[in-house]
C-alpha cells in the first residue's frame, strides 16, 4: 500500500546544569547554566530528529546515537540531525513540515528562533519555511517552570517515496 505522508512526534527533555552552554536549535543562547547531556544536550534538535525517525519507524536517537558512544560525546546535535536527514533521503523520504515547541522558564527564546529555524533546515537539507520553531513557559509548574530543565516536543510531516 503506497502512502502520501507520515507523521512523527519526538519529545526529550534534559536537566540544567552549571558550566554548559545551553544549546537550543543549533543555537548558543546567552544564559547561566546549560542542558546536561552526553551530547550538546540540543533538546529541540533531538525531539526533531526523534520524530522524523519515528516517521519512518527507524527508532530513536538513543538506539541510533548511544550515549555508550565516545564519538557522541559533546557532539553537535546538528550533526545527529543531519544524519537523521541523510537516512531520510536514503530511504526516498522527504520532509513535508517540521512544528518544534520548545518548553523552558528562561531564558526567553523568541529572539533566536529564525536562526533555529536555519539550522535546524540547513541539516536536513530542506527550506525554512518548512520548519516551525515555538516556545512556551510552564508558569512555574512541573520541572521546566521549577527551572530544574527543559524539554521540546516536535511533530513532522513525510512524504515517503515508497
Amino acid at each position: 500500500m503506497k502512502h502520501r505522508f507520515k507523521v512523527g512526534l519526538g519529545y526529550d527533555a534534559h536537566p540544567f546544569a552549571d558550566d554548559r552552554a545551553l544549546v537550543l536549535g543549533g543555537v548558543k543562547v546567552l544564559s547561566a547554566r546549560g542542558l546536561s547531556g552526553h551530547s550538546d544536550a540540543d533538546v529541540l534538535c533531538h525531539a526533531i530528529a526523534d520524530a522524523l525517525l519515528g516517521s519512518i519507524s527507524a527508532g530513536d536517537i538513543g538506539q541510533l546515537f548511544p550515549d555508550t558512544e565516545p564519538e557522541y560525546r559533546g557532539v553537535s546535535s546538528l550533526v545527529i540531525l543531519s544524519r537523521v536527514g541523510d537516512l531520510l533521503r536514503e530511504k526516498g523520504v522527504s520532509v513535508a513540515n517540521v512544528d518544534a515547541v520548545l518548553a523552558i522558564e528562561e531564558p526567553r527564546v523568541s529572539p533566536h528562533f529564525d536562526e533555529m529555524r536555519e539550522n535546524v533546515a540547513k541539516a536536513l537539507k530542506t527550506e525554512p519555511r518548512l520548519v516551525s520553531v515555538k516556545a512556551t513557559r510552564n508558569e512555574a509548574m512541573g520541572f521546566v517552570g521549577r527551572k530544574e530543565g527543559a524539554a521540546a516536543i516536535a511533530v513532522v510531516l513525510v512524504s515517503p517515496g515508497d
